[in-house]
């Protein structure tokens, strides 16, 4: 099975690189830009078909390893 982990900074956690790339496209002069916030995305295999089973593995995963739950949340979706 197939899923996509989804880590964002929480809100209030300043975020240069958004900065840097929203500069960037204001520089392309690409319009309309309120704001942008980076994050990461990790696209993920599971074996088995347990989607409960896969969720807490991934809930694991995420706060031992693919998140900083201190400064960033995560969206677990699987497909």
């Amino acid at each position: 099975m197939k899923a996509r982990v989804i880590v964002t900074l929480k809100s209030g956690v300043l975020d240069p690189q958004g900065k840097a790339i929203e500069g960037a496209l204001r520089g392309l002069a690409i319009d309309g830009l309120k704001s942008v916030r980076q994050g990461k995305i990790f696209d993920i295999e599971i074996d088995g078909e347990d989607h409960a089973a896969a969720r807490r593995r991934l809930a694991e995963a995420c706060e031992r390893l693919l998140a900083n739950t201190i400064v960033e949340n995560y969206a677990i979706e699987i497909g």
